[in-house]
C-alpha cells in the first residue's frame, strides 16, 4: 500500500501543468459543445408543434 500511495504522490507531482490544462479546456469545450447539440436537438423537436 506503501508503494501505491508513494507513485501516486509521485505522479501528481510529475504531471505536466500545460497537458493537464489543455486535457481540461478539452473536456470543457466537449461539455459545451454537448449542451448546444441538446438544446438545438430540443429545438427542432418543438418546431413542429408551433405549426399548429
Amino acid at each position: 500500500m506503501m508503494n501505491t500511495l508513494q507513485t501516486g504522490a509521485d505522479n501528481l507531482v510529475l504531471a505536466d501543468g500545460n497537458e493537464e490544462a489543455a486535457n481540461m479546456l478539452a473536456l470543457q469545450t466537449r461539455q459545451q459543445l454537448s449542451s448546444t447539440a441538446l438544446s438545438l436537438a430540443s429545438q427542432a423537436d418543438q418546431a413542429p408543434l408551433r405549426l399548429f
